[in-house]
């Protein structure tokens, strides 16, 4: 009874195995080299033939025509990873020189997609070109990668090291400089504070009226008094006041009268 358990266990494993390497199979069959390769080879061969200006020319396409003309191309492809595509092969250039020959191509597959690599022999150095499609086998990114020599990579690495270091020092010193400024504050602010201080000039007083000079009244008092003794002497002798002249009055050290 074991005995048969134990086949029908080892036939159920094989089913499944066989059953899982059909599927992995399947997989792989999904990605056709051939398609993939005719789909590069169109991208190489019109991107090559163009100048800067008709590769612009995609950009300043709407989407509507952007997409009818990929779709009249027979690449499967999106519009934006069209122009993604358009912008790593313009880079590639810049950086490797015109596209002079391409290696065979090789495929490597993933649940994911597949990549199709190949090497490139452009007008400044090597290279190589990598597409990049998704699992419906749609194109998805371009990339050119350029093969540098030992003497370019270590030129690059010392010259990031210099702009690197030369960005810290120079930050440094402008740090120290603003820094070095702060011993001005304190005199500054005082400067200020003084300023704030400083109460304004109180207003003038409005200018109170002057008073009249006191005008002394003593001839005033000596005429009438004259008047009036002139007026008594009159009554006393039974004449007017008018023939009667006071000349000069002045007042006698004693109250009494002589």
């Amino acid at each position: 009874m074991k005995k048969k358990i134990s086949l029908l266990g080892l036939i159920f494993l094989l089913i499944f195995s066989f059953t899982g390497c059909g599927s992995k199979a399947k997989d792989a069959a999904e990605f056709d080299q051939a398609t993939l390769q005719s789909y590069a080879d169109i991208i190489v061969q019109s991107f090559s033939s163009m100048t800067d200006d008709d590769l612009n020319r995609f950009e300043d396409m709407s989407d509507l025509e952007l997409n009818l003309t990929l779709m009249q191309s027979g690449i499967p492809v999106e519009g934006d990873d069209f122009l993604t595509i358009i912008e790593a092969w313009k880079a590639g250039m810049k950086e490797c020189g015109t596209l002079v020959s391409i290696d065979k191509y090789e495929l490597t597959t993933s649940n994911d997609g597949a990549v199709l690599k190949a090497n490139a022999t452009f007008e400044d150095r090597k290279g190589e070109l990598s597409f990049s499609f998704d699992e419906k086998m749609n194109m998805e990114s371009l990339t050119v990668n350029a093969d540098y020599t030992t003497g370019e990579i270590l030129e690059k690495a010392g010259l990031n090291t210099v702009l690197g270091m030369g960005t810290v020092f120079v930050v440094l010193i402008f740090i120290s400089f603003i820094i070095s400024l702060f011993k001005f504050i304190p005199a500054i602010e005082k400067k200020f504070s003084k300023k704030a201080n400083v109460a304004p000039a109180p207003a003038a007083p409005a200018t109170a009226p002057t008073a009249a000079p006191v005008v002394p009244q003593t001839a005033d008092n000596d005429g009438e008094l004259a008047a009036v003794i002139a007026a008594a002497i009159a009554a006393a002798e039974g004449t007017s006041a008018d023939g009667f002249i006071v000349r000069s009055i002045k007042r006698r050290k004693s109250n009494k009268w002589s």
